[in-house]
């Protein structure tokens, strides 16, 4: 039970984009298609999966017992572009359809904050590595979910009648806000 409130926790009450306000490049960048918006969602999710895999071990049974805690955010950085690198040779060789409509933004995981930022939760809410799994695998559905979600919205954006002051950029601020004071209403769901 405690294991899908935390789940629950990570993915919808403390929801890594609309909460936590971290990864708003990809979220904006990526999200006015679906099928792009998904790909992209699965690949972080992928990423994030794989640097709390990698990172929590090598925090708690090699920088710890060396007392190298102060390089976390740097050795953490390191394991998380590998991870990516990995990550955009498989696409580019196996899905080279996605490869290519993800741009620039592939590379960008490297420097997606919600990467990294969920890592160090992990360590910060000390968290075990069960924990740390399901914690990241939360966290990474709830940035898949904020990325479809908002792509259907902007899918519905393109084709409705807007005041031309709000066409374009402040309708996808002013869309990203109320879906954040959305995501609010979760805060009274686990206590």
């Amino acid at each position: 039970m405690e294991t899908l409130k935390l789940f629950i926790k990570s993915a919808l009450i403390d929801n890594v984009v609309f909460i936590q306000y971290l990864a708003i490049c990809p979220f904006i960048g990526m999200t006015n298609d679906t099928e792009k918006a998904t790909g992209m969602g699965l690949a972080t999710t992928f990423v994030i999966m794989l640097a709390t895999a990698v990172t929590w071990p090598l925090y708690k049974l090699v920088m710890v017992p060396l007392g190298l805690e102060y390089l976390q955010t740097l050795f953490f950085i390191l394991v998380i572009a590998s991870l990516v690198q990995l990550v955009e040779f498989f696409l580019r060789k196996k899905v080279p359809g996605l490869y290519n409509s993800m741009g620039v933004y592939l590379a960008l995981i490297t420097t997606n904050c919600a990467v990294l930022g969920i890592t160090i939760n992990c360590i910060s809410k000390n968290f075990n590595y069960g924990e740390s799994l399901v914690y990241a695998f939360g966290s990474a559905m709830g940035f898949l979910l904020s990325m479809v979600v908002m792509s259907g919205v902007r899918s519905r954006l393109k084709i409705a009648k807007l005041p031309k002051a709000f066409a374009g950029t402040p309708i996808l601020y002013i869309t990203a806000g109320l879906l954040s004071l959305a995501f609010l209403g979760f805060k009274g769901l686990i206590k």
